[in-house]
């Protein structure tokens, strides 16, 4: 898949599906899978690395991800997300922030916001680096947002995120996420783009999904918001599988004869 592809899926309606990764190990069983593409998210710094929100996130932090998700799929298509502020500090630090998710195999670059970007974003593309955008709930605005709430309610603010998409477009991004917005909104500024939107949160008419892997696998019952569904019961099979490996060996089960190494009789 390549941007064009995504942009032909629109245009046929078929639906884009995107799952956020961040290791090796996953990104390979997905290499396995029929998945459009992966993003790297800055949301590494909270469900990785256990930080409180993706604040936390840094481009080093960014590189080691997503060099690790592209050895592990290097068929994808993957989307690298600039973290916080690194896109904020003029053009000649925010370039060099592109350039170091590039250069560790990133398929293109995604950033939050429209207000402030459009001519750096103008700018990437004319680099030669795809950009995807991202409207809607921006996690790395999460104190001036007054926390995370769901986006597009008031008719202000739905008439701004339509003005933020189309602005978006307009600057070269291929796609645009739109998390934790309206069905209605969504769908509306969906119908508006020739560009693919990537819902989380959006409801069923954007052109494409997106969840974290290890929302849809279960893999933390702390996290349960109501745009996320669970397709493996992961946290309570994981914990089961730990707790059958501590009880072989305290009953002394496991290693078996076959788990272990034996020296040869010697003739």
């Amino acid at each position: 898949m390549n941007i064009h592809d995504f942009i032909r899926c629109k245009q046929r309606n078929q639906k884009i599906s995107m799952i956020t990764c961040y290791d090796y190990g996953f990104a390979k069983i997905i290499q396995g899978t029929p998945i459009d593409l992966i993003l790297v998210g800055d949301s590494v710094a909270m469900t990785v690395h256990g930080y409180p929100n993706t604040l936390s996130a840094t481009v080093d932090m960014m590189v080691m991800h997503t060099q690790a998700v592209v050895r592990g799929a290097p068929s994808k298509f993957v989307v690298g997300d600039l973290p916080f502020m690194s896109y904020r500090k003029g053009l000649k630090s925010a370039m060099q922030a592109v350039e170091k998710i590039m250069r560790a195999g990133a398929s293109a670059i995604k950033l939050e916001g429209c207000e402030g970007n459009l001519k750096l974003i103008q700018h990437i593309v004319e680099s030669g680096v795809p950009v995807m955008g991202h409207i809607g709930l921006m996690p790395q605005s999460v104190f001036s947002l007054g926390g995370y709430k769901v986006q597009g309610k008031d008719n202000n603010s739905q008439q701004k995120l339509l003005e933020q998409a189309l602005a978006l477009q307009q600057a070269g991004c291929f796609s645009v996420v739109l998390e934790c917005v309206t069905e209605e909104v969504a769908q509306h500024i969906s119908e508006k783009l020739t560009i693919p939107t990537i819902g989380i949160g959006a409801g069923r008419y954007v052109d494409g999904q997106v969840l974290v892997l290890q929302d849809l696998l279960g893999l933390n019952s702390d996290f349960k918001p109501k745009f996320v569904k669970t397709y493996l019961s992961g946290e309570q099979l994981v914990s089961e599988a730990i707790n059958r490996y501590h009880q072989e060996v305290v009953a002394e089960v496991f290693p078996e004869p076959k788990n272990c190494f034996m020296l040869k009789a010697v003739s």
